[in-house]
């Protein structure tokens, strides 16, 4: 596969941002034949990161990096990638592939490496990474988002194919809606699990992880597996009066965990009612549960 007389077979790669991402998505490249030619970053982490993955590899300034690769991975936070793709513009010749790794971007923030005559391309892992070799393990058929122009498709999906990954294409104008699905599903799965963990140790269960792993996992697979049909509980047996005592409790004792799981509640609510689970009586009892025992009703909205 070509783009304007480039060889993908066997690139010369170099990366920016030598971090959780983008060392191991080396390393993945590397072992198959492509040569990473060099990478930069600037903590001492990262030094340490590049030096235990990419064993050989200098580190170097990022326009050297753009004048000496033919693909060019940019691995940096969201918010930074405008700023490097501006800082290395000048360096970068007709024919370069220039990736990013970010969720939320797709094409846009690269545009201006379209005017140099190199190709954009947009692949976001879906995995959450050590920045270790363990990752390197991970990425097999992890999935991938792509987003490219019809010419450099192929392209991005072989890159993805050669990682180990499973190219999935997303649309431009959808990237910012998938980064959120898959930051809400992730990121605050997180932080229900240390709250339900939390919790269980204010209760005196001193093995918390042991008990609930058993059934935090048992939901997962469910839920990934049937969706809202999976769906048990209090709120899915329409059972208002235990739903209000577990509000009691946590105002009384974890105040700062409330408020989630009134937000879930309702949440959960709508969908038990979507679902068919509970009747529109016994929604309507636990709306006006939840907004009753609220702090803030508002919060809530009307219970409409």
């Amino acid at each position: 596969m070509t783009a304007e007389g480039v060889d993908t077979t066997r690139l010369r790669v170099g990366i920016i941002g030598s971090g959780r991402v983008g060392c191991v998505l080396g390393a993945a490249l590397r072992r198959v034949g492509h040569h990473i030619i060099a990478v930069s970053g600037r903590s001492d982490l990262s030094r340490v990161r590049a030096e235990a993955l990419l064993p050989g590899v200098p580190m170097v300034s990022p326009d050297e990096l753009a004048r000496e690769c033919e693909l060019l991975i940019i691995a940096v936070p969201d918010d930074a990638i405008g700023g490097v793709v501006a800082d290395i513009q000048d360096s970068l010749r007709m024919g370069q592939y220039v990736m990013h790794v970010s969720g939320r971007h797709g094409l846009e923030i690269l545009d201006p490496v379209r005017q140099c005559g190199a190709v954009p391309l947009a692949i976001h892992p879906v995995m959450t990474f050590t920045g270790t070799s363990v990752d390197l393990d991970r990425l097999d058929n992890c999935p991938f988002a792509v987003t490219a122009d019809p010419l450099a498709a192929p392209v991005a999906s072989a890159l993805v194919i050669e990682m180990g990954g499973d190219p999935v294409p997303v649309d431009e104008g959808s990237r910012v809606l998938y980064h959120a699905a898959l930051a809400h599903g992730a990121n605050h799965l997180i932080t229900l699990v240390s709250q339900t963990l939390e919790l269980l140790r204010m209760a005196g269960v001193t093995q918390a992880e042991k008990l609930s792993a058993p059934l935090l996992q048992a939901a997962l697979d469910n839920a990934l597996r049937s969706g809202d049909g999976a769906l048990t509980g209090p709120l899915a047996r329409g059972d208002v009066a235990t739903v209000t005592d577990h509000l009691d409790a946590l105002w009384a004792d974890a105040p700062e965990i409330a408020p989630t799981y009134l937000a879930l509640a309702r949440a959960t609510t709508d969908r038990a009612l979507g679902e068919g689970l509970v009747d529109a009586s016994a929604h309507a009892r636990l709306v006006a549960a939840l907004i009753e025992i609220s702090d803030d009703p508002a919060m809530l909205g009307d219970g409409a």
